[in-house]
Protein backbone atom coordinates (compact mmCIF):
# COMPACT_ATOMS: atom_id res chain seq x y z
CA UNK A 1 0.00 0.00 0.00
CA UNK A 2 0.92 3.71 -0.79
CA UNK A 3 0.15 6.12 1.73
CA UNK A 4 -0.13 9.86 1.17
CA UNK A 5 -0.23 12.55 3.96
CA UNK A 6 0.03 16.71 4.16
CA UNK A 7 3.23 18.42 5.09
CA UNK A 8 3.06 20.84 7.74
CA UNK A 9 3.59 24.49 8.28
CA UNK A 10 6.57 24.13 11.19
CA UNK A 11 9.88 23.36 10.11
CA UNK A 12 13.13 22.24 11.70
CA UNK A 13 16.05 23.06 10.01
CA UNK A 14 18.19 23.10 13.31
CA UNK A 15 18.33 19.87 14.03
CA UNK A 16 20.20 17.36 12.00
CA UNK A 17 18.35 14.36 10.30
CA UNK A 18 17.92 11.40 12.07
CA UNK A 19 20.00 9.66 8.98
CA UNK A 20 22.94 10.23 6.48
CA UNK A 21 20.42 8.94 3.93
CA UNK A 22 18.64 10.66 1.19
CA UNK A 23 16.73 11.16 -2.00
CA UNK A 24 16.43 13.83 -4.49
CA UNK A 25 12.53 14.62 -5.17
CA UNK A 26 11.54 14.01 -8.82
CA UNK A 27 9.82 17.28 -9.67
CA UNK A 28 12.34 19.55 -8.73
CA UNK A 29 12.11 21.05 -12.26
CA UNK A 30 8.10 21.98 -11.44
CA UNK A 31 9.48 23.33 -7.81
CA UNK A 32 12.10 25.89 -10.32
CA UNK A 33 8.97 26.82 -12.07
CA UNK A 34 6.63 27.51 -9.38
CA UNK A 35 10.17 29.20 -7.25
CA UNK A 36 10.31 31.54 -10.69
CA UNK A 37 7.02 33.04 -10.48
CA UNK A 38 7.34 33.49 -6.17
CA UNK A 39 10.49 35.62 -6.92
CA UNK A 40 8.78 37.85 -8.49
CA UNK A 41 6.16 38.43 -5.58
CA UNK A 42 6.74 41.44 -2.65
CA UNK A 43 6.79 41.11 0.84
CA UNK A 44 3.01 43.13 0.49
CA UNK A 45 2.14 40.28 -2.21
CA UNK A 46 3.03 36.92 -0.01
CA UNK A 47 1.46 38.52 3.06
CA UNK A 48 -1.78 39.13 1.26
CA UNK A 49 -1.75 35.96 -0.89
CA UNK A 50 -0.89 33.63 2.30
CA UNK A 51 -2.33 35.68 5.02
CA UNK A 52 0.60 36.07 7.19
CA UNK A 53 1.99 38.33 9.66
CA UNK A 54 4.86 40.66 7.85
CA UNK A 55 7.77 39.06 9.48
CA UNK A 56 6.44 35.53 7.94
CA UNK A 57 6.46 37.08 4.31
CA UNK A 58 10.18 38.69 4.52
CA UNK A 59 11.12 35.42 6.13
CA UNK A 60 9.74 33.77 2.88
CA UNK A 61 10.88 36.06 0.50
CA UNK A 62 14.39 35.60 1.30
CA UNK A 63 13.52 31.83 1.16
CA UNK A 64 12.54 31.72 -2.26
CA UNK A 65 15.57 34.49 -3.35
CA UNK A 66 17.93 31.67 -1.59
CA UNK A 67 16.37 28.21 -3.10
CA UNK A 68 18.75 26.87 -5.07
CA UNK A 69 17.94 23.82 -7.12
CA UNK A 70 21.37 22.02 -6.37
CA UNK A 71 20.00 20.27 -3.30
CA UNK A 72 23.15 18.69 -0.43
CA UNK A 73 22.83 18.33 3.07
CA UNK A 74 24.13 21.57 3.76
CA UNK A 75 20.98 23.45 2.26
CA UNK A 76 18.68 21.06 2.62
CA UNK A 77 16.89 18.27 4.66
CA UNK A 78 15.22 15.21 4.35
CA UNK A 79 11.65 16.27 4.23
CA UNK A 80 10.22 13.19 7.14
CA UNK A 81 12.65 15.27 9.17
CA UNK A 82 12.15 19.09 7.89
CA UNK A 83 8.18 19.14 8.97
CA UNK A 84 7.04 19.41 12.48
CA UNK A 85 3.40 19.45 12.46
CA UNK A 86 0.71 17.30 14.23
CA UNK A 87 0.97 14.37 12.17
CA UNK A 88 4.69 14.27 12.14
CA UNK A 89 4.41 14.39 15.71
CA UNK A 90 1.92 11.77 15.61
CA UNK A 91 4.67 9.84 13.55
CA UNK A 92 7.98 10.48 15.79
CA UNK A 93 10.12 9.80 12.60
CA UNK A 94 13.37 10.74 15.13
CA UNK A 95 13.05 6.89 17.22
CA UNK A 96 11.97 4.87 13.72
CA UNK A 97 14.65 2.27 12.77
CA UNK A 98 16.69 2.88 9.38
CA UNK A 99 14.86 -0.40 8.05
CA UNK A 100 11.55 1.49 8.80
CA UNK A 101 12.66 4.66 7.56
CA UNK A 102 13.43 2.41 4.22
CA UNK A 103 10.01 1.11 4.39
CA UNK A 104 8.59 4.87 4.84
CA UNK A 105 10.39 5.54 1.31
CA UNK A 106 8.77 2.97 -0.15
CA UNK A 107 5.68 3.39 1.11
CA UNK A 108 5.31 7.01 1.98
CA UNK A 109 4.63 9.85 0.30
CA UNK A 110 4.27 13.73 1.24
CA UNK A 111 1.88 16.24 -0.94
CA UNK A 112 3.60 19.70 -1.79
CA UNK A 113 2.36 22.79 -2.85
CA UNK A 114 6.21 23.36 -4.06
CA UNK A 115 7.50 20.01 -4.73
CA UNK A 116 3.97 18.30 -5.60
CA UNK A 117 5.27 14.79 -4.11
CA UNK A 118 8.12 14.12 -1.89
CA UNK A 119 9.60 10.83 -0.69
CA UNK A 120 10.50 10.69 3.03
CA UNK A 121 13.83 10.79 2.71
CA UNK A 122 13.99 13.30 0.04
CA UNK A 123 16.14 16.81 0.57
CA UNK A 124 13.81 19.73 0.47
CA UNK A 125 14.49 23.21 1.16
CA UNK A 126 12.44 25.70 3.51
CA UNK A 127 9.38 26.93 2.04
CA UNK A 128 5.86 27.82 2.63
CA UNK A 129 3.39 27.14 -0.15
CA UNK A 130 0.41 25.70 0.64
CA UNK A 131 -1.80 23.77 -1.75
CA UNK A 132 -4.82 25.78 -1.11
CA UNK A 133 -2.47 29.53 -2.26
CA UNK A 134 -4.27 31.22 -5.24
CA UNK A 135 -1.08 31.63 -7.06
CA UNK A 136 -1.36 32.98 -10.41
CA UNK A 137 0.94 31.08 -12.47
CA UNK A 138 1.37 30.12 -16.61
CA UNK A 139 -1.18 27.15 -16.27
CA UNK A 140 -4.02 28.65 -13.96
CA UNK A 141 -4.79 30.93 -11.02
CA UNK A 142 -4.22 28.66 -8.55
CA UNK A 143 -1.34 25.24 -7.43
CA UNK A 144 -4.26 22.83 -8.23
CA UNK A 145 -4.17 23.89 -11.83
CA UNK A 146 -0.33 23.79 -11.75
CA UNK A 147 -0.01 20.53 -10.87
CA UNK A 148 -2.23 19.33 -12.86
CA UNK A 149 -2.33 16.06 -13.59
CA UNK A 150 1.31 15.87 -12.55
CA UNK A 151 1.22 14.36 -8.76
CA UNK A 152 -1.57 11.56 -9.86
CA UNK A 153 0.56 10.60 -12.22
CA UNK A 154 3.55 10.16 -10.09
CA UNK A 155 1.40 8.54 -7.77
CA UNK A 156 0.30 5.87 -10.37
CA UNK A 157 3.46 5.31 -11.64
CA UNK A 158 4.60 4.49 -8.53
CA UNK A 159 1.63 2.30 -7.46
CA UNK A 160 2.17 0.06 -10.56
CA UNK A 161 5.83 -0.40 -10.24
CA UNK A 162 5.15 -1.35 -6.62
CA UNK A 163 2.16 -3.47 -7.31
CA UNK A 164 0.06 -1.98 -4.29
CA UNK A 165 -3.48 -2.95 -4.51
CA UNK A 166 -4.12 0.06 -2.00
CA UNK A 167 -3.75 4.19 -1.62
CA UNK A 168 -4.25 5.04 2.14
CA UNK A 169 -5.39 8.62 2.18
CA UNK A 170 -4.40 10.52 5.52
CA UNK A 171 -3.66 13.78 4.00
CA UNK A 172 -5.99 16.65 4.44
CA UNK A 173 -8.47 17.39 2.27
CA UNK A 174 -6.71 20.72 1.14
CA UNK A 175 -3.42 18.57 0.08
CA UNK A 176 -5.92 15.52 -1.28
CA UNK A 177 -8.12 18.20 -3.63
CA UNK A 178 -4.59 17.95 -5.81
CA UNK A 179 -5.05 14.01 -6.45
CA UNK A 180 -7.75 13.48 -9.60
CA UNK A 181 -8.89 10.24 -7.58
CA UNK A 182 -11.42 9.02 -10.01
CA UNK A 183 -7.45 8.54 -12.04
CA UNK A 184 -6.05 6.70 -9.30
CA UNK A 185 -5.84 3.01 -10.62
CA UNK A 186 -4.81 1.37 -7.13
CA UNK A 187 -7.86 1.27 -4.67
CA UNK A 188 -8.54 4.59 -2.62
CA UNK A 189 -9.03 4.15 1.16
CA UNK A 190 -9.68 7.15 3.24
CA UNK A 191 -9.49 6.76 7.26
CA UNK A 192 -11.51 8.50 9.69
CA UNK A 193 -10.51 9.16 12.99
CA UNK A 194 -13.40 10.51 16.01
CA UNK A 195 -13.03 11.57 19.30
CA UNK A 196 -15.92 11.34 22.08
CA UNK A 197 -16.76 14.93 23.40
CA UNK A 198 -19.98 16.38 25.40
CA UNK A 199 -21.27 12.52 24.28
CA UNK A 200 -20.86 12.18 20.70
CA UNK A 201 -18.11 11.41 18.39
CA UNK A 202 -16.64 13.91 15.98
CA UNK A 203 -13.44 14.78 14.02
CA UNK A 204 -11.37 16.53 16.30
CA UNK A 205 -8.58 18.68 13.81
CA UNK A 206 -5.83 18.28 16.21
CA UNK A 207 -6.31 15.01 17.60
CA UNK A 208 -6.81 13.81 13.71
CA UNK A 209 -3.96 15.18 12.70
CA UNK A 210 -2.03 13.61 15.30
CA UNK A 211 -3.99 10.09 14.76
CA UNK A 212 -2.56 9.98 10.54
CA UNK A 213 0.80 10.04 11.61
CA UNK A 214 0.04 7.53 14.42
CA UNK A 215 -1.86 5.34 11.79
CA UNK A 216 1.59 6.20 9.38
CA UNK A 217 3.85 5.04 12.57
CA UNK A 218 1.52 1.63 12.97
CA UNK A 219 1.89 0.64 9.25
CA UNK A 220 5.50 1.03 8.86
CA UNK A 221 5.88 -1.05 12.54
CA UNK A 222 3.65 -3.71 11.99
CA UNK A 223 4.28 -4.45 8.08
CA UNK A 224 0.88 -4.07 7.29
CA UNK A 225 -0.23 -4.86 4.07
CA UNK A 226 -3.61 -5.79 4.11
CA UNK A 227 -6.74 -3.95 4.93
CA UNK A 228 -7.73 -6.65 7.82
CA UNK A 229 -4.55 -5.58 9.25
CA UNK A 230 -4.95 -1.81 8.95
CA UNK A 231 -8.31 -1.57 10.80
CA UNK A 232 -6.23 -3.38 13.96
CA UNK A 233 -4.92 0.28 14.75
CA UNK A 234 -5.08 1.01 18.07
CA UNK A 235 -2.59 3.26 19.02
CA UNK A 236 -3.60 5.90 21.77
CA UNK A 237 -6.55 4.26 22.86
CA UNK A 238 -8.24 4.35 19.07
CA UNK A 239 -10.80 1.27 17.40
CA UNK A 240 -11.82 0.16 14.47
CA UNK A 241 -15.88 0.85 14.58
CA UNK A 242 -17.49 -1.95 12.10
CA UNK A 243 -20.72 0.10 12.30
CA UNK A 244 -20.08 3.12 11.29
CA UNK A 245 -17.27 2.03 8.18
CA UNK A 246 -17.38 1.69 4.57
CA UNK A 247 -15.10 -0.48 2.72
CA UNK A 248 -13.17 3.08 1.45
CA UNK A 249 -13.92 4.80 4.84
CA UNK A 250 -13.05 2.90 7.81
CA UNK A 251 -13.49 4.96 11.31
CA UNK A 252 -11.85 4.63 14.33
CA UNK A 253 -12.96 5.87 17.67
CA UNK A 254 -12.06 7.11 20.76
CA UNK A 255 -13.08 8.02 24.22
CA UNK A 256 -13.07 11.26 25.77
CA UNK A 257 -9.69 12.31 26.44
Amino acid sequence: MLILVSPAKTLDFENPAATQSYSIPTLLGQSEQLIDVCRKLTPSDIASLMKVSDKIAGLNVARFSSWDRNFTTDNAKQAVFAFRGDVYTGLDADTLSEASLQKAQQQLRILSGLYGLLKPLDLMQAYRLEMGTRLSNERGTNLYQFWGDIITDEINQTTAAQGDEFIINLASNEYFKAVKHKQLTANLVTPVFKDKKNGQYKVISFFAKKARGMMVRYILDNNVESLDALIKFDSAGYYYSEAESTVTAPVFLREEQ
